[in-house]
């Protein structure tokens, strides 16, 4: 591991430092490209898993977002009748489509939650070491509250993602596949309707084992693909001096929205290419969805 410590269960210790956060080679919110400096920190060294949050809901009884009722107050020109607990969940499209309306292949799902990742029916039997999934940003904070935690900000989340490699495309350099070898749980094939399983995945896209692919240089698991990440920073269209795709719900009020890094299972280059470090969007705060989980910080 390039200048990182590992002492903390399932944590590492990043010295912290000055790097060129963004990119100009991509997406119009990853610019400008700025430096930012970073303090030492301490950061999980992969998702919180699904086994992790069960303690936390065990000890606290805490219910998540997509757990409780909708308040109607929050949805007025919804039918009352719809307004069911649950959340949102990717269903793969029976052929090709136009990839410009994200409700072709997302869709609410009552019943959907933690627990329920795909809705009623769906179980976490085999999936107790894969990210968890399917919580609002609320949740997140509960979490993070509890195991006496943080979530990072953009810009550590993102130093910590590079991992040691400040300049290159991904976690691991410029090449997405060195010599053959795939390095992240991304979609492989056409997206949303043909899928190509690799290595660890399941023979439909979702979530795989943390640890299931290489680390990066800093010994952290899943920077790229597998789930997008919370973090703890309100969303803004590009880096904004003064600040610190795939999300399936339209822009909204920037300050109702948190900055997710790092891409998911559901990133194809055909159609998201956003499982590098650079980038970033905005995902509303009240919005769970399956391809979504987080990990954790301490100050260093």
């Amino acid at each position: 591991m390039q200048g990182s410590v590992a002492v903390r269960k399932d944590m590492v210790r990043l010295p912290g430092g000055t790097f060129a956060m963004g990119s100009p080679d991509f997406f119009p919110e990853e610019r400008p490209v700025r430096e930012t400096t970073v303090d030492p920190f301490w950061i999980d060294t992969h998702p919180v898993t699904n086994a992790a949050y069960h303690r936390f809901v065990r000890e606290t009884g805490y219910v998540t977002v997509a757990e409780r009722d909708p308040d109607p107050a929050d949805f007025p020109e919804a039918d009352p009748a719809a307004l069911v607990p649950g959340a949102l969940v990717f269903r793969a499209t029976p052929g090709p489509v136009p990839l410009d309306d994200f409700r072709r292949w997302w869709a609410y799902v009552p019943g959907a939650n933690w627990r329920h990742p795909g809705g009623p029916g769906t179980t976490l039997d085999g999936r107790t070491r894969h990210p968890v999934t399917q919580l609002a940003y609320p949740d997140v904070l509960a979490y993070a509250q509890w195991a006496g935690k943080t979530l990072p900000t953009e810009a550590q989340w993102e130093f910590a993602a590079r991992g040691g490699l400040p300049a290159a495309t991904y976690p691991w350099g410029d090449d997405f596949a060195p010599r053959g070898r795939r390095m992240a749980n991304t979609w492989q094939g056409r997206f949303p309707w043909e899928f190509l399983p690799g290595r660890g995945q399941a023979d439909r896209p979702g979530t795989t084992v943390v640890g299931a692919y290489p680390p990066n240089g800093y010994g952290l698991f899943d920077t790229a693909g597998n789930v997008w990440e919370w973090t703890a920073d309100p969303y803004r269209p590009g880096h904004a001096p003064a600040g610190s795709c795939c999300a399936p719900r339209p822009a909204g009020d920037t300050q109702s929205r948190r900055v997710i890094k790092g891409g998911s299972y559901l990133c194809a280059p055909d159609y998201c290419l956003r499982y590098r470090p650079a980038a970033r969007q905005g995902q509303a705060e009240d919005t769970a969805t399956c391809h979504l989980g987080f990990r954790c910080v301490t100050p260093g």
